[in-house]
């Protein structure tokens, strides 16, 4: 069974559980990135097992390589020294010894295919794994900024503060009615304080200019007096 089969099995009732109650992506993503890392934390201790294993068969086949070239030089020297019967038990032997040897060459070549396929999937894994974790840093990116928005649409639609302007339009409306019965204090006035000192100043003026008159007819009135006792005399 290979690794990613393994892992379904291991996260999918997980994974369900997560979809059917409609849970958090958030929490959901982060089980899968755990479960991805638990998983090559006991892949890699399987890979070190296998590997450990493929030496040792490795191992055996060189040593049994070296029994057969060791019963084929028996048996040759057997041959030379005219005993074809102790040549027939050495390569009796010797067959026996490479049918050991086809065995262990399977074994050794098996180890191999595993360690590549592993080797494979772990790769996936890891860059598995390196995608989850940048979804879970755009997704939890994306949950800030979700709830920074929120936090301030909140604050926008707070009833305190829609409360708060509307009091305040309320104290604008009354200033405004205060200004505006102080403004009609001065209506009918003619223009107010302005215009009563402006009168004042106009006031002066006038009285100057009556004054003026005053003491111009007063003048008249004394050259006639003085016209009329000189033609008495």
């Amino acid at each position: 069974m290979g690794i990613f089969s393994r892992m379904s099995d291991i996260v999918n009732s997980n994974i369900n559980a997560l979809l059917d109650s409609a849970e958090d992506p958030e929490k959901m993503i982060r089980l899968i990135i755990q479960e991805m890392e638990d998983t090559l934390v006991e892949v890699r201790s399987s890979s070190a097992r296998v590997l450990a294993d493929r030496k040792t068969a490795e191992r055996k086949l060189l040593r049994i390589t070296q029994e057969v070239g060791d019963w084929e030089e028996k048996a040759k020297l057997a041959i030379s020294k005219g005993r074809e019967d102790l040549a027939r038990a050495a390569l009796q032997e010797k067959r026996a010894i490479e049918e050991e040897l086809e065995v262990s060459g399977a074994e050794l070549q098996s180890a191999d295919e595993h360690i590549e396929q592993l080797n494979s999937e772990v790769g996936q894994l890891q860059q598995k794994l390196s995608d989850a974790k940048a979804k879970q840093k755009a997704i939890l990116m994306r949950s800030q900024t979700v709830h920074s928005r929120m936090a301030v649409k909140r604050q926008i639609h707070r009833s305190e503060l829609d409360e708060a302007f509307n009091k305040f339009d309320k104290f604008e409306r009354r200033m405004d009615n205060l200004e505006g019965e102080l403004d009609a204090m001065d209506l009918g006035r003619e223009g107010g304080l302005a215009a009563e000192i402006d009168a004042l100043r106009d006031d002066d003026a006038l009285n100057e200019e009556l004054e003026a008159l005053k003491r111009s007819m007063q003048g008249n009135t004394s050259t006639k007096a003085e016209n009329v006792d000189g033609s008495a005399s």
